[in-house]
């Protein structure tokens, strides 16, 4: 599942980085999907859940991680 976009971090957990590679979130297994959970960084480099630039992102469900499906749906708008 590890992709340019798609990282795994544990069992049910998959992070999710931007075009640039920065961290913006993470995929959890929840009730039989994939739900996003939105991550952004404060100035203090403190974790903002669901912040950051996919804000509006936040709670998503996927069936599977698709990367071509997420990439098309969170970036190329």
């Amino acid at each position: 599942m590890s992709s340019p976009l798609l990282k795994p971090l544990s069992e049910g957990v998959c992070a999710l980085h931007d075009l640039s590679g920065l961290h913006v979130g993470n995929f959890k297994w929840i009730q039989g999907q994939w739900k996003f959970k939105a991550i952004g960084y404060g100035p203090g480099a403190q974790v903002v859940p669901g912040g950051g630039p996919l804000t509006d992102r936040h709670n998503c469900c996927f069936a599977q991680l698709d990367e071509a499906l997420i990439r098309a749906q969170f970036f190329e708008n």
